[in-house]
């Protein structure tokens, strides 16, 4: 199972995430539950550091199946709508793949 954290600051504000497994969903490289959170974290990161230009703070281990990302509380409004829809990108495909997604949220 594929187990995502959101992070929230004190603030209100999503300033990261950490997902980490595999959905078993089916084999490695036919998995469409896992390529579908990768494709979105990549995206999501990439998003906030290239095109915002925001600090990002990320960790990745494709063998192990992590990502773990945070911004900047000062970088965080900037960076609040690309975080938001990434959540709500997961949040969607827990609902359609209960089984093999779990999204959770966590204070920082």
């Amino acid at each position: 199972m594929i187990k995502a954290e959101i992070y929230i600051s004190k603030f209100g504000n999503i300033v990261g995430f950490d997902i980490s497994g595999h959905s078993d969903f089916s084999q490695a490289g036919t998995d469409i539950v896992c390529a579908a959170v990768s494709s979105a974290a990549y995206m999501t990161v990439n998003t906030l550091a290239e095109v915002l230009g925001a600090d990002v703070d990320a960790y990745v281990n494709d063998k192990l199946g992590v990502m773990r990302v945070f911004v900047s509380e000062k970088d965080a409004p900037i960076c609040s709508d690309i975080l938001s829809g990434f959540k709500m990108h997961l949040i969607l495909l827990e609902e359609m793949y209960s089984k093999n997604i779990k999204v959770n949220y966590v204070e920082v």
